[in-house]
């Protein structure tokens, strides 16, 4: 027998989703796991698909969480018994080694293991190129998170329970909502230097359903997060090296064709250390800008 892992699943109304997920986690080649399904009293076959599977270890649980997934979450880490917590959205599934190859890291002193995965549309889709925009974390983790951005896939993140439990689990403030994932993974950066990425794709993110990124929402978490980790950020020095806000917003704003609130953002970029790639996108939409929007 190896460590117990918890995996937590949040779902609503998606029970064929929900089954391919469990069935990806039945097929997974570590054995010593449990699944704690969070339900936020869905009304399609979520309880019927559980019952037909029968399989002790997956657990059902129900919530009425008001639309925070952080609250689900939380939920589940409290009912869970394992000493690592790997987290798993209900439309999303793994590759059968996963559990294997993310257990084989923890075992030599990992706090957070994560992973690649591919963007999927289709359940049968064959080709599969794009993935999401994982990396690799450089030390100080957190200047690394919060200089470049997330770089954690919530269904491939597994995390060390007592981490999870000395940073409080997930933030259920709806100012974070969309980003409550990210401003884990900063706290957990606080207390860890310890996370491991495997440079391969042991899992599918679903892009077929719904989700809750948009415009107006990812301007909002851009000034949430800035705000929350001001105080971090000043004792770290940070203040003329984090671009990555100003970036998003200036290319949501040049998507918008607001360009005046573009160029101010997109100009901010220019003045910090942003990466080679981003500094002469910035700069080429600011090039548009001025040659083809001279009136705004």
């Amino acid at each position: 027998m190896g460590p117990l892992v918890s995996v937590i699943i949040p779902t609503y109304n998606r029970a064929p989703d929900l089954d391919r997920a469990l069935k990806s986690l039945l097929a997974q080649t570590y054995r010593f796991w449990e699944a704690i399904v969070i339900d936020n009293h869905s009304t399609d076959d979520t309880d019927s698909l559980i019952a037909s599977i029968n399989d002790p270890r997956i657990k059902l649980f129900k919530v009425h969480n008001e639309g925070v997934i952080a609250l689900s979450r939380n939920v589940g880490i409290k009912q869970s018994k394992g000493e690592y917590v790997a987290f798993l959205d209900s439309d999303d599934w793994w590759v059968p080694g996963k559990l294997e190859e993310v257990i084989n890291r923890f075992i030599v002193g990992a706090d957070v293991v994560y992973h690649d995965l591919s963007l999927a549309t289709k359940s049968s889709q064959k080709i599969l190129i794009k993935r999401t925009n994982t990396r690799t974390l450089k030390s100080p983790v957190f200047n690394d998170l919060i200089m470049h951005g997330n770089a954690l896939a919530t269904s491939s993140a597994v995390v060390r329970r007592s981490l999870l439990e000395k940073v409080g689990g997930f933030s259920e403030e709806r100012q974070l909502i969309a980003a409550e994932d990210y401003d884990a993974w900063l706290r957990i950066a606080s207390v860890s230097e310890s996370f491991v990425r495997i440079p391969k794709v042991l899992g599918f993110y679903w892009l077929g359903g719904g989700n809750l990124s948009s415009f107006e929402r990812t301007l909002a978490l851009t000034q949430v997060i800035e705000k929350r980790y001001a105080n971090e950020i000043a004792k770290r020095n940070l203040q003329k090296r984090i671009y990555i806000f100003d970036y998003i917003r200036g290319r949501i704003y040049y998507q918008l064709r607001l360009y005046e609130d573009a160029k101010k953002n997109l100009g901010r970029v220019q003045l910090k250390t942003a990466p080679i790639n981003v500094y002469f996108k910035s700069r080429f939409m600011l090039m548009i800008i001025h040659l083809l929007h001279r009136k705004w």
